[in-house]
C-alpha cells in the first residue's frame, strides 16, 4: 500500500511564529504561561507542555503579576492588554499578522459605524479565540453570524460593515454576503471585506487534487480546530473515503481493506511530526 503525506500540509505562518516564540522563551527560561491552547491540537499542546509551557485562562492573570505570558496566534481583545499592563505582566505577543491586521480594520470600521449609527457584523464561530479578539475591537458590540443564514440580529436599514474570521469557508462567506445583500433596504450602506486568510482558502483547492489522487484520505486535526473541520468536510465532498483522526490511535484497519493508496493531510494547526507518526503506524500495520 502506498502511503503519502500531503506536501502542502502543516502549520500556517501564524502558528509557526507562535510556536517559535514559545520555544525560544522555553529554551531560555524553562517555563512560560500561554493564554489558551497555543494551537488547536492536543498533541502539540502536550509536547510543548513537556517543555514547560503552562496553559492558563484569563481568570488566572491576577495570580501572575510580574510573569511572562504568551498571546497565541488567535490574538486577544484590548482588555487583555490593559489587564497585563495593570498587573505588570510582560506579554509575548505572537498574534498572527493577518489576524492583527484584521483587528485593526475592525477597530477602524467600528469607529466609522459609531459616527454613522451603523453595525459591525463578523462571520465566525461564537466563542472562538480569534472571534473573541475581533469582537473586543468593538467593545463587545459586534454581531456574530455563525452561518450564512444567521441574519436575525442585523438591522438592514442601518449601515453594515461585514468581516470574516480568517479561517472560515470562503464559499459560505460569499453566501452570507449574498443573503445580506438580498435583504438590504433601498440605498442601504453595506460593505463586505475580504478577510479570509489566503492560506486557508488556497488549502481547500490544493487539497482537492490530493484527495482525488488517493483511495483513502486520513485528515489529522484537533477536535476543536475550526480550520480542521472545514477542510475535512471539504475533502469528504471529493473523496468519500476520508476519515478525521486526532492521532495514530484512531486508525481502523477496515478503512484500508481494499486501498492501494492512502494520503495523509491535516489542518493548518496540525504539526508535521504528527502526520509522520500516523504514516509510520500505517507502515507497521500494512
Amino acid at each position: 500500500m502506498e502511503i503519502r503525506i500531503d506536501e502542502n500540509a502543516g502549520y500556517c505562518f501564524g502558528v509557526v511564529k507562535a510556536i517559535g516564540a514559545a520555544e525560544e522563551e522555553l529554551s531560555r527560561d524553562g517555563s512560560l504561561y500561554c493564554l489558551g491552547d497555543i494551537v488547536h491540537n492536543s498533541a502539540e499542546v502536550k509536547r510543548l507542555g513537556s517543555l514547560g509551557l503552562v496553559v492558563i485562562d484569563h481568570a488566572r492573570l491576577p495570580e501572575l503579576a510580574g510573569s511572562k505570558v504568551l498571546i497565541r496566534a488567535h490574538g486577544e481583545p484590548p482588555e487583555t492588554y490593559r489587564t497585563a499592563e495593570r498587573l505588570g505582566i510582560r506579554l509575548i505577543d505572537a498574534t498572527c499578522p493577518i489576524v492583527l491586521a484584521l483587528q485593526q480594520r475592525i477597530r477602524k470600521g467600528y469607529d466609522e459605524m459609531q459616527r454613522l449609527g451603523g453595525q459591525i457584523v463578523i462571520f465566525g464561530k461564537p466563542g472562538h479565540a480569534e472571534v473573541i479578539g475581533l469582537t473586543g475591537q468593538t467593545g463587545g458590540t459586534a454581531i456574530i453570524a455563525s452561518t450564512p443564514d444567521d441574519l436575525s440580529s442585523i438591522d438592514f436599514s442601518r449601515p453594515i460593515r461585514l468581516y470574516s474570521q480568517t479561517t472560515k469557508s470562503r464559499e459560505e462567506y460569499q453566501q452570507l454576503i449574498a443573503n445580506i445583500s438580498s435583504r438590504l433596504a433601498p440605498g442601504a450602506d453595506f460593505v463586505a471585506y475580504d478577510t479570509i486568510c489566503n492560506r486557508v482558502a488556497n488549502r481547500a483547492r490544493e487539497l482537492e487534487g490530493f484527495a482525488r489522487s488517493v483511495d483513502v484520505l486520513l485528515f489529522v486535526a484537533g477536535a476543536n480546530s475550526s480550520n480542521g473541520h472545514y477542510l475535512y468536510e471539504y475533502c469528504r465532498k471529493v473523496q468519500p473515503s476520508t476519515y478525521l483522526i486526532s492521532d495514530a490511535a484512531d486508525l481502523q484497519p477496515s478503512w484500508f481493506a481494499s486501498a492501494a493508496s492512502v494520503g495523509i493531510s491535516g489542518a493548518t494547526s496540525t504539526p508535521r511530526w504528527l502526520m509522520e507518526q500516523v504514516a509510520e503506524q500505517l507502515r507497521v500495520k500494512s
